[in-house]
């Protein structure tokens, strides 16, 4: 299985790199896997060029059929395992970069601790391409910030979230303690990409207080905003933690908003019609658990 499992993974990533990073193998180890199949089959099965990776005719018709191949192989192992009560097999996690840097990691040391059979493979990315990764079935379930509307997914929240407005220490309302909203006018601001959890929820602040914004900054991972903001680009509406160290070293600071708490949902998110291994359970449970201690 382990050739269709490259083949299929180089694929749907479109990158030999990317398709490594989640199988673990080198790159020359993935593309001796895509020769060793072309040489088996007697066919080109892909064209690589620079940029992006394109499937050829024939390797479409390989994929749809590999990638029955392995939903098939991996409902027997799960049923395999359910039967003999083992908890093993692939688990394939998304997150959000709020969720996969600050909390899941210490929920997959535990997990991975009492389930060392379990094959973990996670991928970190803002809310929307996680929820792609859902619905394309390149997942199997998803943690992210906010919920989603898509019909075909479940939407489970699992906790609540504060987001709190952070400012470097030489900024103006960084001695304040509570302010109004109107004071944030002309500000400007270091934001997250579009699909990222975090700008969904600065973009609902920003219009809820009508506010006019100066200047924005753009980045695409949280430590970048932090950076920006200690650097004094501007102030940025981040969850809180995701700042805790600094807002303890005082190299950010923070008030509160009058009449203007921001909670947001943590969510799991799935396929309504995914069915659940083992792992997928008891990871699932570890959630919980974490989430209720949190």
């Amino acid at each position: 299985m382990d050739p269709l499992r490259v083949f299929v993974t180089v694929i749907e990533q479109k990158n030999f790199s990317r398709a490594g990073e989640i199988l673990n193998l080198s790159q020359p180890g993935v593309s001796l896997h895509i020769r060793n199949l072309e040489n088996e089959l007697g066919a080109k099965l892909i064209y690589r060029s620079p940029k992006q990776v394109q499937i050829t005719e024939p390797g479409k018709i390989l994929y749809r059929h590999a990638k029955q191949m392995l939903n098939h192989y991996e409902t027997a192992v799960r049923e395999i395992n359910d039967f003999n009560n083992v908890v093993s097999g692939t688990l394939k996690i998304g997150a959000s970069f709020t969720i996969g840097e600050y909390y899941l990691p210490k929920v997959l040391a535990e997990y991975a601790a009492q389930f060392p059979l379990v094959d973990l493979q996670v991928i970190i990315s803002n809310s929307n391409e996680v929820i792609q990764g859902i619905r394309s079935n390149q997942l199997d379930i998803g943690l992210i910030e906010g919920e989603t509307e898509h019909k075909d997914i479940e939407v489970s929240p699992f906790m609540k979230d504060e987001m709190i407005i952070v400012v470097p220490p030489v900024h103006a309302l960084s001695q304040m303690d509570i302010i109004e909203g109107s004071m944030l006018q002309d500000q400007t601001w270091v934001l997250r990409e579009q699909g990222s959890g975090t700008r969904t929820y600065s973009d609902k602040l920003l219009g809820s207080l009508e506010l006019n914004v100066t200047r924005s900054f753009i980045f695409t991972s949280i430590q970048g905003v932090k950076e920006a903001v200690m650097a004094g680009l501007g102030i940025a509406l981040l969850s809180r933690l995701t700042v805790q160290k600094e807002l303890k070293s005082n190299e950010l600071k923070t008030f509160h908003l009058k009449n203007e708490p921001i909670i947001r949902p943590f969510s799991i998110v799935k396929k309504l019609d995914f069915e659940a291994s083992k792992a997928l359970e008891m990871f699932l449970k570890k959630v919980e658990k974490f989430s209720l201690n949190g």
